[in-house]
């Protein structure tokens, strides 16, 4: 085998000569030699291939080319292989998956999807979709997570599930972050938006149309089964798991509430919106800030047909009245309207309270359902309460009586118990007990209320004689020797 180096000095002598018998001999080869290599340059080194022999498998190629076309190119080789053996083929298993492999490569040649560059205008899309949530109290949430096309603006809502009046109330609040609302709003088939398809048309929901003349948006669902048409929220959801889904990978510990979830959506949000995005080289928000001067206004009142039936807060109590069940509140409610609808039967069925406020509609309480008598409560709706029967503070009224209260919570429980006891001459024993913290230790003093407190010692020398007796008492430690012998 020649080198490049030698070739090239066996050419040139030919080329010098004409005479293959002259250029061997200038090259120190063979006239034949000669003779190869110039064949080759002129056969633009066709030569240089190796002579392809037939394989064993080229009669049932064919069949490897029919069943991959009826697997639609998904055909395992080990399957083809242990066909062909059924039908005679004496090959290897590895020749048969070289085979099927290039069949395979010549069937996917044809069938590539070419993706083109998708060049949007500001104000025109929105798309969403939804992602698996964190479970907080043992239920499974949901990430609902909306991306604007143009600048690449993200909106991440936690929902408790998936029925029509929470996305809506998640689009409302999108919308009212955005600051307008874009022409076409792109989701997937769900039955909140297609009924069914006919004739590979989409069958709107009616009350998803309602939704969308009330905003003057447009809503279209991209080709089933092809998550390609909206890629930019796959990624949304794909990114926004990634930082709110405890797992393994972000060492995220467990949510406590819907609330501390709530909070960690909205950080989320403010991160990826405020650091440029690696297409624009810009923050989406403030692309947003542009974009907003070509999204139509957002409507004054929010959509509230599919929130349920309408229910005004009492003025002086947190709680409304639904289907002769009693439900609470959020207590910043009293006076305001909320809208309330069940969703589940059975066992699990369930009683959901919205609010419309500034920001757009917003779960505000859900209850297992009531039954008469039985109201449903949760102690987070209401504020602190005051005290009642069980639970009296002493609470100072003159001079003398916050100077007593000040020595601690011994003097505290002294006075609570004293009086339980009917304790006679109750003042004349505050005013002595005051006198002994001058001459002890004021936290001795409140020591020993306790102490007498606990024991029910309300006579007129049982405190100074349990300030004796701890006096007289060795210190921690000390250990004093007895007379007695052992």
């Amino acid at each position: 085998m020649k080198s490049a180096e030698e070739i090239m000095e066996i050419l040139n002598a030919y080329d010098l000569t004409g005479s293959l018998r002259d250029a061997g001999e200038l090259a120190g080869c063979s006239p034949n030699t000669v003779k190869h290599y110039v064949e080759r340059r002129a056969a633009a080194g066709e030569l240089v291939q190796a002579v392809q022999r037939p394989m064993l498998i080229e009669e049932y190629l064919p069949k490897v080319e029919e069943w991959v076309e009826r697997s639609k190119g998904k055909v395992r080789a080990d399957v083809a292989h242990d066909k062909l053996v059924a039908l005679g083929y004496t090959g290897s298993e590895r020749t048969t998956r070289r085979a099927v492999a290039t069949v395979k490569g010549s069937y996917r040649a044809g069938r590539v999807r070419v993706h083109r560059p998708w060049v949007v205008e500001p104000g025109m899309w929105l798309q969403y979709d939804y992602g698996d949530g964190p479970v907080i109290d043992g239920v499974k949430t949901v990430l609902f997570v909306a991306w604007v096309a143009w600048s690449r603006f993200r909106v991440v809502v936690p929902l408790r599930d998936k029925t029509m009046p929470s996305v809506f109330a998640a689009l409302d609040q999108t919308f009212r972050r955005l600051g307008g609302v874009p022409t076409y709003v792109l989701t997937d088939n769900e039955k909140t938006v297609t009924v069914e398809h006919i004739a590979g048309i989409a069958v709107r929901n009616p009350q998803l149309v309602g939704f969308a003349e009330h905003y003057s948006a447009t809503v279209l669902t991209c080709v089933p089964a092809d998550p390609a048409s909206k890629g930019g929220t796959e990624s949304s959801v794909k990114i926004s798991k990634a930082d709110l889904v405890p797992k393994d990978t972000n060492l995220l510990e467990e949510y406590g509430s819907f609330v501390e979830l709530e909070a960690a959506c909205l950080a989320f949000c403010e991160k990826v919106n405020t650091r440029p995005h690696r297409l624009t080289k810009r923050p989406p928000v403030e692309m947003l800030a542009e974009e907003r001067l070509r999204l139509h206004p957002v409507a004054m009142v929010p959509h509230t047909v599919a929130f349920g039936t309408t229910r005004q807060v009492p003025a002086n109590t947190p709680m409304i009245t639904f289907e002769s069940g009693q439900y609470s509140v959020p207590h910043q409610l009293l006076g305001a309207t909320v809208w309330v609808r069940t969703h589940g039967v059975g066992a699990g069925e369930q009683v959901i309270v919205v609010h419309v406020g500034e920001d757009g509609p917003a779960e505000v309480a859900r209850h297992a359902r009531a039954t008469p008598g039985s109201p449903r409560i949760d102690d987070d709706h209401f504020p602190p309460q005051p005290e009642g029967p069980l639970e009296r503070r002493p609470r100072a009224k003159n001079p003398a009586e916050a100077e007593f209260l000040d020595l601690g919570e011994g003097a505290r429980l002294w006075l609570v118990e004293a009086t339980a006891a009917g304790t006679s001459r109750m003042r004349v024993k505050m005013t002595e007990a005051l006198a002994l913290a001058k001459l002890f230790d004021p936290v001795e003093v409140d020591w020993a209320l306790g102490h007498a407190a606990v024991h029910g010692r309300f006579a007129k020398a049982d405190l100074s004689s349990i300030l004796d007796h701890h006096a007289s008492r060795p210190a921690a430690g000390e250990h004093r020797a007895g007379e007695t012998p052992h």
